[in-house]
């Protein structure tokens, strides 16, 4: 976080990215001295309700955020900056985004709790649009438009007021996540959840420290006081009424709805009680033994995970890892749920390549015996699992004189550019199929038992 000072003291010469929370009622023109070097200006969390008309004199910018401020009216200029291809507004009071409003050049728009009410129909001229957060605004239609943006690859509808699913998105060659609860054409699809979760009463939580946060919620290590005694546990605490994702409520469900499984996070408690009335879950402490895959996307990769330059995964390892994650998205699938999130940074691993998936903040419900709906979507899911087969296998290095690791390993390629392709893409099940297959290929020789 910069400081208005530094930026008036010319502390801040050359700087590439900006930070400035300052309860901001107007634009610095300080900001303009350093149009030479800035890609990145975040004015979020100020009282900001426009911007000058000369903002493309920062020649360079990239990305903006403008997230908590005061617009009622979307600033027009953005759509003159020439290199902007990130832009965020959420959480403001918008009610209309106008024709022509968006740099032809837009790769990421946030547009998250507002009170939009339709989209212009020239969102379709975006080419680059790989990513579209439309959650808690109030769209009735979607621009059957958008469908010519053949990039977007993650799209977030929850909470809004959409009366359909329009059928053209679910073919768009490279959509992977996608989440819709919370509006009207769904509600009667949510699967009936006979069971509910132990209430986990907040005078009985004790937070410990931080373990990661995403777009729904923070999540801490704590301890719960029950009977016969303590148990250490971790806490999702939502970070409001509305997320990135939807609406907290519907995470709960598809929780509930996911059940158990060797390869889920599922929660054990639900926090009551709070003095806030701040909404929680509370899950089994995950083994120090595992750590998060990969982490959330950059500004530069857009839609797809980050890892460190010397990450790398043995073949076993990378196979174990696909087989957790291809399991646990056949048994979401087989019970009516979209998980509309399966990426590394939701993804815990060991060492042994065991692998747990968690985060239900983007889950949707779809009725199971709508065979149509339920392959289309399931085929969105297989893409984003391709993404995360790709990820591993980059990241798998095969000596040259093994020519068994080898095949193994042309073998995955192949089986990721099929999940990832616009053609028939595998099922879940074929996929866990083939996963098997060449798990058994490679596991280890058991020696002779003794006499």
């Amino acid at each position: 976080m910069h400081s208005l000072e530094q930026l008036r003291q010319g502390q801040l010469a050359g700087l590439q990215r900006l930070n400035l929370s300052a309860q901001l009622t107007t634009f610095p023109a300080e900001i303009f001295d350093l149009a030479d070097s800035l890609e990145v200006l975040d004015l979020s969390r100020n009282q900001l309700s426009t911007l000058p008309e000369d903002l493309p004199r920062l020649h360079r910018l990239k990305v903006i955020f403008l997230s908590n401020n005061q617009f009622e009216t979307w600033p027009e200029v953005l759509a003159h900056c020439p290199h902007l291809r990130m832009i965020g507004l959420k959480s403001n009071r918008l009610t209309h985004l106008p024709e022509q409003a968006l740099p032809p050049q837009t790769r990421w728009l946030i547009l998250t709790d507002n009170q939009l009410e339709t989209l212009p129909a020239a969102i379709g001229t975006l080419p680059h649009l790989q990513k579209l957060m439309l959650a808690g605004n109030r769209l009735t239609t979607l621009p059957p438009e958008l469908a010519h943006c053949r990039n977007l690859e993650l799209i977030r509808l929850a909470a809004n007021q959409l009366t359909e699913l329009p059928p053209w998105l679910l073919t768009l060659p490279r959509l992977s996540w996608l989440a819709y609860a919370g509006n009207p054409f769904c509600a009667h699809w949510s699967a009936s959840v006979a069971d509910s979760l132990p209430i986990a009463n907040w005078a009985d939580l004790v937070k410990g420290e931080v373990l990661g946060q995403g777009a729904s919620g923070v999540i801490t290590k704590g301890r719960w006081k029950t009977d016969p005694g303590d148990q250490e546990v971790a806490i999702k605490f939502f970070k409001g009424d509305i997320t990135s994702d939807g609406y907290p409520a519907d995470e709960i469900r598809a929780c509930l709805a996911a059940g158990t499984h060797d390869h889920l996070i599922s929660p054990i408690g639900q926090v009551a009680h709070h003095p806030k009335g701040q909404q929680g879950l509370v899950f089994p402490l995950i083994p120090a033994s595992y750590r998060v895959l990969g982490g959330p996307p950059s500004l530069e990769s857009c839609t797809r995970d980050t890892y460190p330059p010397d990450r790398t995964f043995s073949l076993a390892v990378a196979l174990r890892i696909a087989h957790s994650l291809a399991a646990a998205a056949h048994h979401l699938h087989q019970r009516g749920l979209l998980h509309g999130d399966l990426y590394p940074h939701n993804t815990l691993y060991n060492d042994d390549g065991m692998a747990k998936l968690g985060d239900f903040g983007a889950a949707s419900f779809y009725p199971v015996d709508d065979v149509a709906l339920g392959q289309a979507l399931e085929r969105l899911e297989v893409r984003a699992f391709g993404c995360v087969l790709e990820d591993l296998l980059d990241r798998c290095p095969i000596a040259e004189d093994d020519s068994a690791a080898s095949a193994t390993y042309t073998a995955l390629r192949q089986l990721q550019h099929h999940c990832q392709g616009s053609d028939q893409r595998p099922r879940f099940s074929e996929i866990l199929d083939r996963l098997a297959t060449h798990l058994a290929e490679t596991a280890p020789t058991q020696p002779p038992a003794s006499p």
